[in-house]
């Protein structure tokens, strides 16, 4: 599965008004008047009716945004060559044999309704009162689908994030700033002078201790700064907002380094007094990350048109009976029956699993098999399965789990790039031939009406 790109069509609904204004009756009765080729490009075509729709989509939306539109002839250019790179984004879509299931679409469609606000009820009038039929509209939500598909499947796969950029993320200081938590913060200060005599200084200090009792005793640190702090928002309970340790005096973050949220550190000293800091709450950062792995065998035996599922079913309940007595061990028989090229040399071993790493079918299986027995045959979509659960173990994720998010993150940020070079990539490779010379570039029009590369 995809995600959407940001600005897809599917989750706005304010784009979707646009988009469906655009197919009232008005810009209707133009098709006869419009309707023909401004642009060849390869096997398809855009016709000018399809142009004057999304150029009074675009209008529409810029006046919603109350900025400058540009001329409109440079806006007519614009249009134009977003709907020639979506024929290719089909075109390509169409080859790669990419379809959209209806359940598919109708999720996509029931998401457009949520985020429009509206009923499917008051959807359906809304279609209707802008002129535009259901099937239209399914239609025009499909090849949005396809198109973020293909965008997706391209552009991922001209990004490469390497261990070195993740570590040099992690390892920078905009790294550093990320990958830590906020905390809502809590202050009190009992002030006392770095010159101050010792008499002070105790003196200060054992009250900074009574205050710290009554704080981790129960009572509300909030009360307890109002009453005895120093500090400038003592007034506000101490409040210090939300912060990153990063953000903080380095006595302050060494302070807090192994308090839990509710806790308070012990009164710690700078040159203007002793303080006690609370942790009131957290949000952000990478929480420790424990999982259950599972470690399990299998044996695949796929169907064909020789062993339909029963006789799969009965080789492995066979395998499983040989097993438990004892005449066979598992991993000889993996070696010997199953059909998973990846595994089948190594006794069908799958290693250390997290959740989640497996299809549906096979997660259930493993996590109803208890350590040390097998399941019954199961079929999943890759064929029948029997697996054998060699033990389980809670593993601490919390460094992959970091990693994993930084490397999405840093995907991310190339992903926008990318997706202008690629886009500009097939475009340059397509053939486009403009049909209108007002569509075409000024220094283009000069040099002659088509385009080929």
């Amino acid at each position: 599965m995809f995600r959407f790109p940001h600005r897809t069509l599917l989750a706005l609904g304010v784009v979707m008004s646009a988009t469906l204004c655009a197919f009232a009756s008005s810009a209707l009765a133009q098709v006869q008047k419009l309707d023909r080729v401004v642009a060849v490009v390869d096997d398809d075509v855009v016709m000018a009716s399809e142009l004057q729709q999304r150029l009074n989509t675009i209008t529409q939306q810029i006046a919603a945004q109350d900025v400058q539109a540009p001329p409109i002839d440079v806006l007519r250019r614009q249009v134009l060559e977003q709907l020639i790179i979506e024929r290719l984004q089909l075109q390509m879509g169409a080859r790669a044999g990419v379809t959209i299931a209806e359940e598919e679409l109708d999720q996509a469609i029931a998401r457009v309704q949520q985020n429009m606000g509206v009923s499917p009820e008051q959807f359906q009038q809304k279609l209707e009162a802008d002129g535009m039929s259901n099937n239209a509209f399914r239609q025009q939500i499909r090849q949005e689908m396809i198109i973020r598909q293909v965008e997706q499947g391209s552009v991922n796969r001209r990004i490469q994030i390497t261990d070195q950029d993740i570590n040099n993320f992690l390892r920078s200081k905009e790294g550093e700033f990320w990958k830590s938590p906020q905390y809502s913060l809590g202050h009190i200060l009992i002030p006392v002078g770095s010159s101050a005599p010792s008499e002070e200084v105790a003196e200060a200090r054992a009250k900074a201790e009574s205050v710290y009792e009554k704080a981790t005793g129960g009572e509300d640190f909030r009360a307890l700064a109002i009453s005895s702090s120093a500090g400038q928002n003592a007034l506000q309970g101490g409040d210090l907002g939300w912060r990153k340790t990063v953000e903080l005096p380095t006595l302050f973050a060494d302070a807090l380094e192994g308090v839990e949220v509710g806790g308070t550190t012990k009164p710690f000293r700078s040159d203007a007094g002793f303080h006690l800091l609370k942790i009131h709450e957290q949000r952000g950062g990478a929480a420790e990350q424990v999982v259950e792995q599972t470690k399990v065998r299998h044996i695949l035996v796929k169907t064909s048109a020789i062993r339909d599922d029963d006789a799969a079913y009965k080789l492995l309940m066979d395998l499983r009976g040989q097993i438990e007595s004892g005449d066979l061990k598992f991993e000889d028989a993996a070696r010997e029956h199953s059909e998973d090229i990846g595994t089948m040399l190594q006794g069908g071993d799958l290693g250390w699993s997290n959740p989640g790493q497996f299809v549906p079918e096979f997660t259930q299986a493993m996590e109803n098999t208890p350590a040390g027995e097998m399941s019954m045959p199961f079929r999943s979509q890759f064929g029948w399965h029997l697996l054998e659960v060699e033990g389980r173990r809670q593993q601490d994720m919390t460094d992959q789990y970091i990693r994993n998010q930084a490397a999405n993150l840093l995907r991310n940020r190339r992903y926008e790039e990318e997706l202008q070079n690629w886009r500009q990539e097939i475009r340059d490779q397509a053939y486009v031939e403009i049909k209108l010379p007002d569509l075409k570039e000024p220094t283009e029009a000069a040099g002659g009406e088509s385009e080929s590369q």
